[in-house]
């Protein structure tokens, strides 16, 4: 199979771009983050970044691919297939591995997250709601979340099979079903431990991790993908 990291240069072009001036910067407006004082859910609230950027979020040799799924795998062109030279969102849970930066939100009855790259929104409804019965696929799916001690634990269904999993073309179908277990290190440190399940793509449920760092002192900037330049696409 051809080496998947050359063409996986192209897809990162903008993201690294970006986050190259992103690391130049000298933000001017400090961001609370700080753990609040005694409350009955964790404190997740802050501006994090990624700290290590890894396009293929299944880290432990070939992925568990059911033959259709491994046949698809191996036929993708990192330079012509990747959705998001279309300027489609990355969605859940290639979403939380992009090395730009995100910011949590803690609302009652809802987590909110604000991704930098293409403006991405997620929602995740702590109020007690369940999935519907019937999701309308989307982007970032139907997420509902709930606090086990210093734990969210978020289920996400109702996923688009336009997105791709990671940035090397991993990907899914309709039943995929994404649980996430976020919690805070310690102050400046935010683990996700991802669970991938989805039995018409893998033959196993397998699990991945995404480890962020705190950046109190930036803020989210606006990301738009407009006739992406990086796309290699004929019109």
């Amino acid at each position: 199979m051809r080496s998947r990291i050359v063409g996986g240069i192209v897809v990162v072009l903008a993201v690294s771009a970006l986050w190259s001036v992103r690391t130049a910067r000298t933000a001017v407006h400090p961001q609370a983050a700080a753990p609040g004082a005694a409350t009955s859910v964790p404190d997740l609230t802050g501006v994090w970044m990624e700290r290590k950027f890894q396009p293929k979020m299944y880290l432990d040799g070939a992925p568990p691919l059911q033959p259709w799924a491994e046949a698809k795998f191996k036929a993708v062109d990192l330079t012509t297939d990747d959705p998001n030279l279309d300027c489609l969102p990355e969605g859940v849970p290639r979403m939380m591995f992009i090395p730009l930066p995100m910011e949590i939100i803690q609302l009652p009855g809802r987590v909110i997250m604000i991704q930098e790259a293409w403006n991405q929104l997620r929602r995740i409804y702590t109020d007690g709601r369940q999935h519907p019965k019937d999701p309308d696929p989307t982007f970032t799916g139907h997420s509902t979340g709930k606090y086990e001690g210093d734990t969210l634990v978020v289920d996400t269904i109702g996923l688009s099979v336009k997105t791709w999993l990671d940035h090397v073309g991993l990907p899914h179908s309709d039943a995929l079903h994404v649980v996430e277990h976020i919690r805070r290190l310690d102050h400046n440190t935010l683990q996700d431990d991802f669970t991938i399940d989805d039995p018409k793509t893998f033959t196993k449920t397998w699990t991945a991790r995404q480890i962020y760092d705190l950046k109190p002192e930036w803020e989210i900037e606006e990301f738009v993908c407009e006739n992406n330049k990086y796309s290699t696409k004929k019109k």
